[in-house]
């Protein structure tokens, strides 16, 4: 058995079987056990997790699928990148690869053909708009589900197209039957590498075959840059020729006569969808015979005709020219060299330009969001939560390794510890006799906030009778942990009822009838229960005191939030749009900041919610109109300015001030 298989992953993810096997990493079958979810999680091999080429390549991937979110595109959940072992958490897919799918089926028929290829393509517009070039497109990379939808994976091998860095190492990279020529040259590739790749999947679903498949690599790649293909039409004549013009124009050996985008190719495709007999006549430049048509028909069959100049699976005949022989010859050794890296299956020759160093960056005061455009993706974060009264929550209080200490290479991992109210804390043992004022200072020391409450217990008098939540669990920082003191043993006295959820009003006639004479009420500020709610109560429910024991209720002092209402007079006489912005203290209020009518609407209602006192004050066209007091205490809103609107002969004074009705400020 697989040593993951049946062990749970970081205390969360429970790995139920292995799924695949790829030449650098592992996919698993995994229960999130904390979404609630099935999930596939791809596992750097461990004879790989020192190579720092192999980590870039996997880390590569799911950057790359980060800032994708696309419904043909697999879905990446989490990430980790430790010492000991590399994952990344990506959405499962129960279903086949498009390669099962076509080995299964032999010859797609052409509307399936052009339903699975959209969604390709849309997926691959979708990573192209965002920068990035997948460059191994192909079957065994698309996962089919039943419903027929399918998902792009794998960008281990995908880069930025705003980076320009190549390397002789980088020309191959992607599976032989599927690559471009310029990427088996190591030229430049762009978002046009990926449509030749889709070229190639077309002609392989409609045919059942490969363009070009030979006993070795190195012929199969000699076949993409020099070879023209079969035309699709003679081996499947089934085949419509605006669809086969679609493909070859797809699977064109130079950049440039290809299809320039993904949307491009799609608009191609709905045109053909729309009208299967269309006929594109695309021309293509020659060097020996100048400009041809793609596909040449004859009246009598749409398939008479072949395509370019060679119709031979593979021409490995010399080439005359002496230019070209030197080509051929650095291509061939570039290629055998590609092969043997590929045999001793070391990928050593996939290297990218080595990262540069450079200092350690100071992230420490900075929020998250800040840290990060500083990082600009340079670095790799991994985050911490703790807590700090001495940082602003949210903002990274410490970092491994520290600023400046040393030199590290681009895309290494720098540990954040960022100060988070979320972070949780273990309620400590606290002791069970001495003053329990020892233990509040213990328990505010951690971020704690301690209420105690006396309760008759048979422990000693001051002593902690008991905690809660209870010793060693775990609570987020900043919780309310009761402290229980002892007020020694059970009195034979009056016990006190149940008051939580009655009125402070009832509890206290309650209280009194039974004879207590010392009812203290207090109010937490906190609570959104309805006012006046006894939400707490001290001693507790069942204690037993004397009469004129101090009872103190605890109750919720309600919704602080109140809604005023503004009837703002708009000047009549205008019947131009006018802007009105509406500010509140000095902030605009985007709600009611809109453009109006005057004629149509002459009166404006602006509602706000408020916790205080404010001034309001409205423009029309950025010009101050009216300005208002709002009272929360007394409930009355206050016209206390005036101003004419320029855009109307209107020369109104600024007024005194009016009182309107108390009515328009309520709870």
């Amino acid at each position: 058995m697989d040593k993951y298989t049946g062990k749970k992953l970081d205390g969360r993810y429970e790995i139920r079987e292995l799924i695949g096997v790829g030449g650098m990493a592992n996919v698993y079958h995994c229960y999130d056990t904390i979404d609630d979810r099935e999930v596939a999680i791809k596992i750097l091999k461990d004879e790989f997790l020192d190579n720092e080429d192999f980590i870039r390549r996997f880390k590569n991937e799911s950057k790359a699928i980060a800032v994708l979110n696309h419904p043909n595109i697999v879905r990446v959940y989490d990430v980790s990148f430790g010492d000991m072992i590399q994952y990344i958490v990506m959405e499962y897919i129960d279903g086949i690869t498009l390669k099962e799918y076509i080995e299964m089926q032999r010859v797609l028929d052409w509307k399936e053909t052009l339903h699975l290829t959209t969604q390709i393509l849309k997926a691959l517009q979708h990573a192209h708009e965002n920068g990035i070039v997948h460059r191994d497109i192909k079957p065994q990379n698309i996962m089919l589900l039943q419903d027929g939808t399918i998902k792009v994976t794998d960008f281990g091998i995908a880069r930025f197209s705003s980076n320009a860095t190549r390397t002789m190492t980088e020309q191959a990279i992607g599976s032989v039957h599927y690559i471009a020529p310029e990427q088996a040259r190591g030229d430049k590739t762009d978002g046009k590498t990926d449509i030749y790749s889709v070229g190639v999947m077309m002609y392989e679903m409609l045919t059942g075959r490969l363009p070009f498949d030979a006993d070795s690599a190195v012929s199969v790649a000699l076949m993409q840059l020099q070879t023209t293909p079969k035309r699709p039409t003679e081996i499947n004549p089934e085949i419509p020729s605006g669809l086969e013009e679609i493909t070859i124009k797809a699977m064109q050996k130079t950049p440039d006569s290809r299809y320039h985008s993904a949307v491009e190719m799609l608009s191609d495709i709905e045109r053909f969808r729309l009208n299967p007999s269309i006929s594109f006549e695309y021309k293509y430049f020659d060097e020996k015979t100048g400009y041809s048509d793609a596909v040449k028909r004859s009246k009598k069959s749409h398939d008479a005709d072949n395509y370019g100049d060679n119709h031979d699976d593979y021409d490995d005949s010399p080439v005359k020219s002496p230019v070209l022989s030197a080509i051929k010859g650095i291509i061939v050794a570039a290629v055998i060299t590609l092969v043997v890296f590929c045999g001793l299956a070391l990928f050593n020759g996939y290297k990218d330009a080595q990262p540069k160093e450079e200092s350690v960056p100071n992230f420490v005061g900075l929020s998250v969001a800040e840290a990060n455009a500083l990082n600009n993706g340079r670095f790799v974060f991994e985050y911490e939560s703790r807590y700090s009264d001495e940082f602003e929550v949210d903002t990274i209080i410490y970092q491994t390794p520290e600023a400046d200490s040393k030199k590290i290479k681009e895309g290494s991992t720098i540990s954040l510890v960022v100060n988070s109210a979320d972070s949780e804390v273990t309620v400590p043992y606290v002791g069970v006799t001495g003053d329990f004022n020892t233990a509040v200072e213990k328990l505010k020391s951690l971020n704690l906030v301690p209420k105690v409450l006396y309760v008759n217990s048979e422990k000693e008098e001051q002593s902690i009778d008991s905690l809660f939540p209870q010793i060693g669990t775990k609570v987020p920082i900043g919780s309310t942990v009761y402290v229980f003191v002892s007020k020694g043993p059970v009195y034979d006295g009056i016990e006190i009822p149940d008051l939580t959820g009655k009125s402070a009003y009832e509890a206290q006639a309650i209280l009194e009838d039974l004879g207590f004479t010392n009812i203290k009420v207090a109010y937490d500020e906190k609570s959104k229960e309805e006012k006046d709610t006894v939400i707490r109560q001290n001693p507790v429910t069942g204690s037993k005191v004397k009469p004129d024991y101090n009872i103190v209720l605890t109750c919720s002092e309600g919704d602080k939030e109140k809604e005023a209402t503004i009837y703002v007079d708009l000047p009549v006489d205008v019947t131009d749009e006018v802007k009105v912005s509406v500010l509140v203290d000095g902030v605009v209020n985007n709600e009611y900041s809109k453009t109006v009518i005057p004629a149509y609407n002459s009166t404006y209602t602006v509602k706000i919610k408020i916790e205080k006192s404010v001034t309001v004050l409205v423009l029309l066209d950025d010009e101050k109109y009216r300005e208002y007091e709002v009272n929360y205490d007394e409930g009355y809103v206050t016209t206390i300015n005036s101003y004419p609107y320029a855009g109307t002969t209107e020369t109104t004074p600024p007024t005194e001030a009016e009182t309107v009705a108390p009515s328009t400020v309520t709870e």
